[in-house]
């Protein structure tokens, strides 16, 4: 059967993101990675707003993902996040996330950023991941900063292991900024990178999406995995047109690297 251009296209794409990708690995070059929410909608999680399904429908982000929203009700807050949470843990992580667990553990230099909270990438193997926006496993004390763990089985308003006052999930909402740490690793991890993956993710959010700007001004080579073209993709040497479930792991393949940790 004869092979669609298109279709031969995205194959010569992935052959030279490849052999960029096989460089890096061979050389100890950093790789980094910046993944969004469409790295895990092949795992059934819908993103916030993007409809069918979407985390958001039928609320509005002012009622539920500011500190206001949190001063005004906190069981109600906490009550969808304990439903955002039981929800991604009944998903499994998909090749995607294998894929990107296989690079960190075939490769020391490598740097998985996500902006992701639903922990899909910890689940599939990722050991150094810097999650940008927190996490729905953790919760926060509103008196002595505590992170900790939230019991699977969590309900009703949480409190702090450690001085008993009030907490509250460990994510970053709206009009917040981004904990200092995280970015911190992030930005260090994307200035020194060699390649840069960017998988999944619109590049519309700042302050995360200038990662794939300080990247590409330092000289990295940008790989885009992404059906569409994002609001970056200028920026990519090559972008993959594929979902990342199925771009990943042919990326790995084509590299002579792992699928899977």
């Amino acid at each position: 059967m004869e092979l669609e251009a298109w279709d031969v296209d995205v194959r010569d794409v992935i052959r030279q993101a490849a052999a960029r990708l096989r460089r890096a690995v061979d050389e100890g070059e950093p790789v980094a990675a910046l993944t969004g929410a469409g790295v895990s909608v092949e795992s059934g999680i819908p993103t916030f707003r993007g409809g069918g399904g979407a985390f958001w429908a039928g609320f509005r982000s002012e009622d539920l993902a500011t500190p206001e929203a949190f001063r005004r009700h906190p069981e109600k807050v906490w009550e969808w996040y304990h439903q955002r949470r039981q929800f991604v843990m009944s998903a499994q992580s998909n090749p995607a996330h294998k894929a990107l667990a296989a690079l960190e553990a075939v490769h020391p230099h490598f740097t998985l950023i996500t902006q992701n909270v639903d922990g899909l990438h910890q689940r599939a193997g990722s050991k150094r991941v810097v999650e940008l926006h927190g996490s729905l496993h953790q919760k926060r004390c509103l008196d002595c900063g505590l992170i900790s763990p939230i019991p699977p089985d969590a309900e009703g308003v949480m409190y702090c292991d450690l001085c008993g006052g009030v907490a509250r999930p460990h994510i970053v909402w709206f009009g917040e900024m981004l904990p200092p740490h995280a970015w911190r690793q992030a930005e260090e991890a994307a200035a020194r990178a060699g390649v840069m993956l960017v998988v999944g993710t619109s590049a519309q959010v700042y302050p995360a999406a200038g990662l794939v700007e300080i990247a590409a001004a330092a000289g990295a080579d940008v790989i885009e995995v992404n059906p569409e073209p994002s609001a970056l993709a200028w920026l990519a040497r090559w972008a993959i047109r594929l979902p990342a479930g199925e771009a990943l792991p042919q990326l790995m393949r084509a590299a002579g690297l792992p699928t899977e940790p």
